[in-house]
């Protein structure tokens, strides 16, 4: 699917192209496709609008690499906005001037960690049980993780779910500075395509969850965005985060998903860190851990934090910028999930 969700004019899309990934900017040529949109070559997305290609026939093996190659003839400069997922963590190549696509290599100009307009690849796999979405912010897009190395706590979670035989897709659906209840302001003059964010979580959860193909499960790991850029303010409140979190449960219920709950992990040391932020990520947690509104929780708190200090990360899984996890972080963050919370069963109780 490719998205101008967040456009201001339309795109133009000259050609597309999907293969598997070989190395750097060159694909494995013979698992090439072109693609079509309804059955054509070309398309234009209009402003605030989606678009789907025809489906094509490429064999993927699980935990490959998928190689999508677009041809933008017209301009992407601004004052129009392109949609885009402003770092991803993998290298996109960016050719020369022209219409490349399908060549085994790029005729490369430069590299850009950021994607452009694709907002997802369905995939057809008739012994899949299930599809978990990890659903955050920056923590659960990975940041600060090494690039290209799918270091994030839901690729942990992919390869371990691979690992023990369990047929189920994880879908990241992090999204850097996401909040819960509102959207980070962007200061004037400042281009919206560098700042991350995108709409607040309840806004968001519909398109970016429940929506989704085949949902069986949700894992939640959002708050702390909220918390800290508050920074002394007393809203929003652990209270007002709880409410908001038994909103997304009750969405989620009455669509039959599995909603599992994540503790936040530790903040002391990061740039917005306050002693009274501190009391709301505590509180917020403990909500999470006892009242059994969510289906199931993972204690990302517990996997993550300094047995010494709590407040803390543990110093080998902090990234060094006290909020983020390193590599190690964020696999102790995949191996703190339970399999078993996983069930093929469709959620059916109320949270109330």
């Amino acid at each position: 699917m490719l998205s101008n969700a967040y456009g201001t004019a339309p795109v133009t899309i000259g050609a597309g192209h999907i293969a598997l990934r070989d190395k750097q900017g060159a694909i494995t040529a013979a698992s090439g496709r072109p693609l079509t949109f309804s059955g054509l070559p070309t398309m234009t997305i209009p402003a605030n609008a989606v678009i789907y290609s025809d489906p094509v026939t490429v064999a993927i093996a699980p935990m490959s690499d998928l190689a999508i190659d677009l041809y933008l003839p017209g301009t992407t400069n601004l004052p129009s906005t392109l949609t885009m997922h402003s770092d991803a963590l993998q290298t996109s190549y960016i050719s020369e001037t022209g219409n490349h696509v399908g060549k085994t290599t790029m005729p490369e100009v430069g590299t850009t960690r950021s994607w452009f307009l694709l907002s997802r690849v369905d995939v057809v796999a008739p012994d899949a049980t299930g599809v978990i979405v990890a659903f955050g912010d920056s923590i659960t897009d990975g940041a600060r993780s090494t690039p290209d190395t799918n270091n994030r706590w839901p690729d942990r979670l992919a390869t371990r779910l691979q690992s023990q035989g369990i047929k189920m897709a994880v879908l990241n659906a992090g999204i850097g500075g996401n909040r819960v209840l509102n959207e980070a302001a962007v200061p004037a003059g400042v281009d919206t395509r560098a700042v991350g964010a995108g709409i607040n979580a309840l806004a968001r959860f519909e398109h970016h969850v429940l929506s989704l193909p085949g949902v069986t499960h949700v894992i939640v790991l959002e708050g702390i965005n909220d918390i800290g850029n508050a920074r002394q303010n007393a809203t929003p409140s652990a209270a007002d985060l709880i409410a908001a979190h038994k909103q997304l449960i009750e969405q989620a219920h009455a669509r039959g998903v599995r909603i599992i709950g994540a503790t936040l992990t530790p903040f002391w040391g990061a740039a917005y860190y306050t002693d009274a932020g501190e009391a709301k990520r505590q509180a917020l947690n403990e909500w999470i851990r006892t009242s059994k509104a969510y289906d199931g929780v993972v204690d990302f708190d517990k996997a993550a934090r300094d047995p010494g200090d709590p407040k803390k990360l543990l110093e080998k899984f902090d990234s060094c910028d006290y909020l983020h996890p390193s590599d190690a972080g964020y696999q102790a963050m995949g191996d703190a999930i339970d399999l078993s919370l996983f069930k093929t069963g469709r959620a059916t109780t109320s949270s109330r």
